[in-house]
């Protein structure tokens, strides 16, 4: 059921719950501190809630976040994939899928 005047209501919409919002701005807070990240932008859509990873504004996302639920009994609910649209991870553990990210943080010592 839609709500009035063509805007659809929040159920019709996919969204991070709280504790996956939490894993995600963990990672996010990891990467801004080393210096990686700078910005972020959330979307929620009828099928999909994706959050974007920025190096600076004004540009195309690094990494994007998804969440599908529609995946959840296939491949997994969600995904990471990188500027050029590959998926990089998918899985049905968030706090697994999200690890390819932290994999970025390690650096050979000099």
């Amino acid at each position: 059921m839609n709500a009035p005047f063509g805007i659809s209501s929040q159920h019709d919409r996919v969204a991070f719950d709280r504790s996956e919002l939490g894993l995600i701005l963990s990672v996010y807070g990891r990467m801004v501190a080393a210096g990686e990240w700078r910005d972020y932008a959330m979307s929620f859509l009828r099928e999909v809630a994706v959050f974007s990873v920025f190096r600076r504004a004004a540009e195309h996302p690094l990494y994007r976040i998804e969440k599908r639920p529609r995946l959840r009994g296939a491949q997994g609910q969600y995904a990471v994939i990188g500027m050029d649209g590959r998926i990089l991870k998918r899985g049905h553990d968030l706090a697994n899928v999200l690890r390819i990210l932290e994999k970025k943080l390690i650096r050979p010592v000099d």
